[in-house]
């Protein structure tokens, strides 16, 4: 009438055996094959096929059953039939929305465990945390043993002095409070015990942001908005380049409405164009944009991939080579950060086997490192630069900027570059990215707001010394003048506005001609710039800290007023 259930089967493999004697599964033979025994064992696939399936005998004496993960539906039906004991444990109550994003979450972020075990682990995390985050301690019961803590610091002192009838005095006030502590925390736990918070469909996200580093409240709720706005940003932040992200933006509007494969990457992208024109520069841009951190972006620079043997470091070493247990430069960091852009820059430079390993990525959303995981890209962007075409750009008549944007034809250029590209990647490569996306040329009228960015992030690394620094005209054609370059891109002015405002400034910071707080102006004279002090500002920090001292001395001046 007994029906025996083992977990974890094969651990009786070789249990208790020693030389000449009997192990467990041996022990088990005769009595399963005789039916004196009805046993049910769970173990994994690979345990099974490790363990039980070497020990023939003992293989044929179970009728093998294989359990599949449960459907959606169904973990969400096994979810309902448990909550009540989850709720019952954490006093909580969980709504049917609470449960379903368990399920839906966890079954598209958590990507190498299964239902019903990740939904539930999920539920109980969320009630635990929601449970704990209501705990407030009644202040009664904070005092009692602010009380009880001043009394046994005064009995050891006057114990120390052997005033041994005070000490008494203050051994039965403990005893006194100690009673009423307990009397306190019996009722604040009936009290406890009454109330039920509510785990939310936020509460779940949140769990299951922690567990995958994946934003999850953020992505359901605030998403669609920030997609729609995609566009508008990062004009601001890339200039003359409106085309170009409105391809992308489009791209990632499609996926995240629903429209694109959910197995595959959220984009696949490959950016092509003249040196300098803001490729890396955009991928960096949507990575700080959509994901708000800044390890949101994986570069990989494809020039240390250029031998074929070196491809084996993005999966990892396979067996039996050195380094096989530390796994791949993209693998691990895709498995740490499952949520972000992948850059492959300079792509081209890479081995052509690199391109047959992002084949199955492009396709399925996962790739197979070296110690045989799978690796989900499902929630990455993956981006690839390349200089491709650029010297048929050249041989064009623009490389980089152009005095007349409408010199170039844009669409023999495209055509130019097409063709490299077709001659540089493999069909079944270029057929699964989502976008080829060509940069333009940059004009000269961009560099204007070039040289506003690379100001701003010039000051946004001084911002707590609150210096600040305005440019004439004349100071930004002067720029612009000695940055221009048609072969070069944007570079050289980074590199002009080095030389000609970060060095000047720094040596007179240096000097003490300017200090924290200086409003710097820089105009043109003659062939080179002055740089101007127009006003010194006080310290936002030293103006609170002095607003502080003022309101603190004025309380003790009222005080002493009081007290005469």
């Amino acid at each position: 009438d007994v029906i025996l259930f083992i977990d974890e089967l094969h651990t009786i493999v070789g249990a208790g055996g020693a030389s000449g004697s009997l192990d467990a599964s041996n022990m088990f033979k005769p009595a399963l094959s005789r039916g004196e025994l009805q046993c049910i064992g769970a173990t994994t696939l690979d345990e099974y096929r490790q363990y039980i399936e070497k020990d023939g005998a003992l293989e044929r004496r179970f009728q093998k059953i294989m359990v599949d993960p449960p459907s959606p539906e169904e973990a969400i039906e096994i979810l309902n039939g448990l909550k009540d004991r989850y709720e019952q444990h954490h006093h909580v109550k969980y709504t049917d929305e609470a449960i379903i994003a368990s399920v839906k979450l966890s079954e598209r972020y958590i990507s190498d465990r299964y239902l019903p075990d990740k939904a539930i682990d999920v539920l109980d995390e969320a009630g635990a945390r929601v449970h704990l985050a209501n705990i407030v301690v009644p202040k009664e019961i904070t005092q009692l043993e602010e009380e009880i803590k001043e009394v046994r610091k005064e009995k050891d002192r006057v114990i120390k002095d052997q005033e041994f009838e005070q000490a008494a005095v203050l051994r039965d006030k403990e005893k006194r409070l100690n009673r009423k502590l307990e009397a306190a925390k019996r009722k604040w736990r009936e009290q406890e015990d009454q109330i039920f918070s509510t785990v939310s469909e936020d509460d779940i996200a949140d769990v299951v942001a922690m567990m995958t580093g994946i934003p999850v409240r953020r992505v359901a709720q605030s998403e669609t908005e920030k997609i729609l706005k995609i566009e508008d940003v990062l004009k601001k932040r890339i200039v003359g380049q409106d085309n170009v992200i409105k391809l992308l933006s489009k791209a990632i509007r499609r996926t995240r409405a629903g429209l694109k494969d959910p197995n595959r990457p959220i984009g696949s992208f490959i950016f092509l164009g003249p040196t300098g024109v803001g490729k890396t520069q955009l991928a960096k841009e949507l990575a700080k944009y959509l994901f708000e951190k800044d390890d949101a972006l994986i570069r990989l620079d494809m020039s240390e991939y250029m031998e074929k043997f070196s491809v084996s470091r993005l999966t990892g070493a396979p067996p039996g080579y050195v380094g096989y247990e530390e796994g791949g430069q993209l693998t691990e960091k895709v498995r740490r950060h499952p949520y972000s852009v992948v850059l492959f820059d300079e792509i081209e430079k890479a081995h052509p086997d690199v391109f047959n390993i992002l084949l199955q990525i492009l396709d399925d959303g996962q790739l197979t490192d070296g110690l045989g995981r799978k690796v989900d890209f499902k929630n990455t962007i993956l981006i690839m630069t390349s200089n491709a075409g650029a010297r048929e750009i050249k041989k064009s008549g623009g490389f980089g900027f152009s005095n007349d944007p409408e010199s170039i034809d844009f669409d023999k250029m495209k055509g130019k570059i097409l063709d490299e590209v077709k001659r540089l990647f493999n069909p079944e490569f270029i057929n699964r990215l989502d976008e080829i996306v060509i940069f333009r040329s940059l004009t000269r009228d961009s560099m204007d707001a070039i040289v506003d960015i690379v100001i701003r992030e010039m000051l946004d690394k001084v911002a707590d010394r609150e210096i600040d620094i305005t440019l004439t005209k004349g100071a930004k054609e002067f720029l612009i003048d000695k940055g221009f370059d048609e072969k070069y891109g944007a570079r050289p002015l980074k590199r002009v506005i080095q030389k000609f405002i970060e060095d000047p400034i720094a040596e007179e910071i240096l000097k003490g001609k300017f200090a924290d707080g200086s409003v710097i102006q820089v105009k043109r004279k003659g062939d080179g710039l002055e740089y101007v002090e127009v006003e010194r500002r006080e310290l936002k920090k030293n103006k609170e800290k002095k607003d502080g001292d003022a309101s603190a001395s004025s309380a003790e001046e009222e005080t002493k007023e009081i007290n005469n």
